[in-house]
């Protein structure tokens, strides 16, 4: 049996008819830019995500840098991250000219640890990026209460979170913005790269929609300084649309399968993923090892589909590299492992891979 990582093709299969009638009525309307489809899906956006206010984008990467811009960050200010979530908050900070402050993550979670960012926290501390990692929350409600005290900004990173919840509240509406992807792979994808921002503060609304479009005010009127051409297409808008509705659906069935995976496989040699729930919308499915790279040699050779996320720590990175100690961040990045986890995954190719990660002999 062949079990892919991901496959986008079955994935969007149920909805061919649906995304050729979207991709249609766009090329009828004749508007292309900022239309009607882009307006009608900020709106059901923000209905989903519980806020007043969604602004879209070229890409999530835009969404982090023109969100740390609306609430003011800027060169040399000091922006609190972790290091485990694959670069993409480092490149909105070092974008701007800022510098990321590194925190270490729970071990458990592998989100911000809010005891360390209390510690962590200088008179230079301007704002704190937090990834909701794999499709997980973080820690949320003790993050918020340790900041309280604090002039800071707290910006989400949601790109791997669409539709997680905490009782009632969502992914992107705990802090002052949330920030997301709608990438191919993500929970909610498009067909092509797609971001957005979600926020109940109609100022940073205001700035956000500004940024994207060179910090016009008005049209060729430029008011605001560190402006981009970051604008949602329509056609996707219009996917997106398509796809919105569905999400739930496709989240219970992503946690069906990291349920399995964290139930059922049992190695001494393999942490398997937390049990998901409300919390966490799976969108990846990842366990540990200390013997990573002879566990994926093993399901390799099973022609299953595997991916490490993410395998440099950003302080790591060539580019970045400094000398902060992250201990638990450095050992998860040795030993994460990225299961294949998909809405269209089959019972069979779910059972193939438990049985797979339960029979290696390292």
């Amino acid at each position: 049996m062949h079990v892919p990582l991901n496959d986008l093709r079955r994935s969007n299969e149920p909805y061919v008819a649906e995304l050729r009638a979207a991709f249609d009525q766009v090329v009828g309307a004749g508007s292309f830019i900022l239309g009607r489809q882009v307006s009608a899906f900020e709106e059901e956006f923000a209905g989903f995500c519980g806020v007043a206010h969604c602004v879209g984008m070229a890409n999530g990467t835009d969404a982090l840098e023109l969100a740390l811009r609306a609430v003011g960050i800027s060169a040399d200010d000091e922006v609190i991250t972790v290091a485990n979530a694959g670069m993409y908050s480092t490149v909105a900070i070092r974008a701007i000219g800022a510098r990321p402050r590194y925190v270490d993550v729970d071990e458990q979670t592998l989100t911000l640890s809010p005891q360390l960012l209390v510690s962590s926290l200088t008179p230079r501390t301007r704002a704190v990026v937090v990834t909701h990692l794999y499709g997980r929350l973080a820690a949320m409600d003790a993050i918020l209460r340790s900041l309280q005290p604090h002039d800071i900004a707290v910006i989400e990173d949601c790109a791997q979170a669409h539709g997680a919840r905490q009782g009632e509240a969502r992914a992107g509406s705990f802090g002052d913005i949330g920030c997301f992807s709608f990438y191919p792979t993500k929970n909610l994808g498009a067909l092509g790269d797609a971001g957005a921002i979600a926020t109940n503060d109609a100022t940073l609304a205001a700035r956000v929609r500004a940024l994207r479009q060179y910090g016009w005010e008005e049209k060729y009127r430029v008011t605001m300084d560190g402006g981009c051409n970051s604008r949602l297409d329509e056609l996707q808008a219009a996917l997106l649309r398509v796809r919105l509705p569905h999400l739930e659906r496709e989240n219970a069935a992503r946690q069906n399968i990291v349920r399995a995976y964290a139930e059922r496989i049992r190695h001494p040699l393999i942490r398997a993923p937390l049990v998901p729930g409300d919390e966490c919308v799976a969108h990846l499915a990842v366990l540990r090892s200390p013997r990573r790279e002879s566990l994926r040699r093993h399901l390799r050779a099973r022609d299953i589909g595997t991916d490490i996320h993410y395998p440099v720590p950003d302080h790591r990175q060539p580019v970045a590299r400094n000398h902060v100690s992250l201990p638990i961040t450095e050992r998860a990045c040795d030993e994460v492992l990225s299961l294949p986890c998909f809405p269209a995954m089959t019972g069979d190719e779910v059972d193939y891979v438990i049985d797979a990660c339960n029979g290696w002999a390292p």
